[in-house]
């Protein structure tokens, strides 16, 4: 059983293992004591002493009623445009907007408990600043039962920077790329791991949509499953060999990423036909509702099904990756997406959010 601390610098919430005795913020990088009282865990709520929440970007919302605290569904949503820079993209608010419609409609997640992170939000804390997207991950976890179904989906930028903690067998970390990722850097695995994976109880589920470049495994889970075009899958094992604990304290991650860590994502109208999507995202909704999505295994070879037919022409390349690492189109492997989960399953297992 792991036991939450306050980090003694920034306070944010921390899982601490067993028996350790001093645990390192994933976010500030202070090192909290355990015999430092700062660090004890924050007393229960009682008349004469009410309990601090979390920061929050809904302290500043607009009026209305914040989403649930303990909702049994629980989603954030980020779609990153960059509007009006080198990086722009088309197809990742269209993204964003599809997802909230799907959750909202077809696995019934009330409105009141979906974050929606966007360059159209008018509140300056919704939008996906990478200030924002840490409160709103944190939220996501914040509080979560035995029961409980979350949902995180990420439609815009990725890419990779060097491993300094020799957990990938890469040697390359995944991140996610902010809106303002050029003045605040980027979102690295390690951190969104620390964030939404490790505290997840027993009982809580919760599915990662990452439609990003060198999205495989973002989430740093434990586990990737390798699955031929006949639906034959093994397990692959990426626990870091330093042994370094990147699975839950008893719950379930379940992620579905854009492609491998050395594969690109496209932001493309090739498969709509109307208006721009990521090929990621489209085809995960498109499999669900035409019926292709009864278990996971199910889900994973109809969406790379769908994007391995569509024309060539239709897709692009990631501008951001290119200029980050000096890249081309010359020899580019196609967009292939991705399943990897904290513990192996059976993947023909009933799908569902």
């Amino acid at each position: 059983m792991l036991m939450q601390v306050n980090c003694s610098n920034c306070h944010a919430p921390l899982q601490l293992p067993p028996a350790a005795n001093s645990i390192c913020c994933v976010l500030c990088q202070a090192i909290t004591l355990i015999a430092d009282p700062r660090s004890l865990p924050l007393p229960l709520p009682s008349s004469s002493h009410q309990q601090q929440p979390l920061p929050s970007p809904y302290n500043h919302a607009p009026p209305g009623p914040p989403p649930q605290a303990h909702g049994r569904k629980r989603a954030v949503i980020c779609g990153v445009s960059y509007k009006n820079t080198q990086y722009e993209l088309n197809g990742c608010i269209n993204d964003a907007n599809c997802m909230k419609f799907l959750l909202v409609n077809r696995f019934m997640f009330p409105e009141s408990s979906i974050i929606m992170l966007t360059e159209e939000e008018t509140d300056p804390y919704k939008r996906p600043t990478k200030r924002n997207i840490r409160m709103a991950l944190r939220w996501l976890v914040q509080g979560c039962q035995s029961g409980d179904s979350l949902v995180f989906h990420y439609s815009g930028h990725g890419s990779q920077q060097k491993d300094d903690n020799v957990d990938e067998v890469d040697g390359y970390d995944e991140t996610l790329c902010p809106l303002d990722f050029e003045s605040q850097g980027m979102l690295v695995d390690d951190e969104i791991n620390a964030t939404i994976v490790r505290p997840l109880p027993c009982g809580v589920k919760l599915h990662a949509i990452i439609d990003a470049c060198h999205s495989g495994t973002v989430l740093d889970l434990p586990y990737l499953c390798k699955m031929d075009r006949k639906g034959r899958y093994v397990w692959e094992d990426h626990r870091p060999r330093t042994g370094m604990w990147k699975g839950t304290n008893g719950g379930e991650v379940i992620s579905f990423s854009g492609c491998a860590d050395d594969q690109t994502s496209a932001d493309t109208s090739a498969l709509s036909k109307i208006t721009s999507t990521g090929a990621m995202t489209y085809s995960f909704i498109q499999a669900i509702e035409y019926g292709h999505a009864t278990t996971y295994g199910n889900m994973l070879n109809a969406m790379r099904s769908n994007i391995r037919h569509v024309d060539e022409g239709g897709f692009v390349t990631s501008l951001l990756t290119m200029l980050l690492t000096g890249g081309s189109l010359g020899g580019r492997s196609r967009q292939e997406p991705q399943l990897t989960a904290t513990e192996p399953f059976d993947v023909y297992k009933p799908f569902s959010l």
